[in-house]
C-alpha cells in the first residue's frame, strides 16, 4: 500500500480516549466516522468520532486516557485509494502522488520529470529533475516550475503522467 502522511496524533485529552489531531492535509473531511488510518507503528485505527471545532479524534477500542496515550506522537497515514475516495478535488487540483513522476513537456520537448512538490505561501512549485540530454548541454540538474495554470501549466494528464507547460524552458535556462 502506498501510504500518504495526513496527520500526527497529539496528547490525550479528557478521560474517554480523545486525542489532539494535528492535520497535515488539505482535506480535513477525510477524518470522518469509520475512516481507517495506519500509524507509523503499523497500527490500524478506525475513527469513532472527530470533533472539528476542538480538533479531537477518538478511535474505536481506545476508550480510556491510558490506552489513548499509547498513540501520542504517532503519525497517521491513509492509502492512496482511501484518499481518492474521501477527498474531493476542485478543478485544476491534483493529488501530489498523481503528479510526482509526471514528465514535463514543452512544445514536444521533454524537459524532465517531477521529483518533489514544494509548498510556498503564494504557489506550489514542482521540483523537476532535468532530462539528462539537457543536463549534458550544460543546463542545471533540477529546476522549479510554479504551479500556475495557463501561465506555466497548459495541461495536466495524470493518466499518461505528462504535464504540458509554457515558459518553463526559459525558467530552466535561467536556473
Amino acid at each position: 500500500m502506498d501510504k500518504i502522511y495526513v496527520a500526527k496524533l497529539g496528547k490525550a485529552v479528557g478521560l474517554k480516549g480523545h486525542l489532539r489531531l494535528i492535520i497535515d492535509s488539505d482535506f480535513p473531511g477525510q477524518f470522518k466516522k469509520d475512516a481507517i488510518f495506519i500509524t507509523n507503528k503499523n497500527i490500524e485505527l478506525k475513527v469513532q468520532e472527530y470533533n472539528t471545532s476542538r480538533e479531537l479524534i477518538k478511535f474505536e477500542n481506545y476508550d480510556s486516557v491510558d490506552i489513548a496515550k499509547k498513540l501520542t506522537n504517532q503519525q497517521l497515514f491513509a492509502s492512496q485509494e482511501e484518499t481518492k475516495q474521501n477527498c474531493q478535488l476542485e478543478e485544476d487540483q491534483y493529488f501530489w502522488f498523481d503528479v510526482i513522476n509526471c514528465k514535463i513537456i514543452e512544445e514536444g520537448k521533454l524537459l524532465g520529470k517531477i521529483i518533489e512538490i514544494h509548498r510556498y505561501p503564494l504557489d506550489d512549485y514542482f521540483e523537476v529533475q532535468t532530462d539528462e540530454s539537457l543536463v549534458k548541454e550544460g543546463l542545471p540538474n533540477v529546476f522549479l516550475v510554479p504551479y500556475v495554470m495557463d501561465k506555466y501549466i497548459k495541461n495536466v494528464d495524470v493518466e499518461n503522467k505528462t504535464i504540458e507547460t509554457n515558459n518553463c524552458f526559459e525558467i530552466l535556462e535561467n536556473s
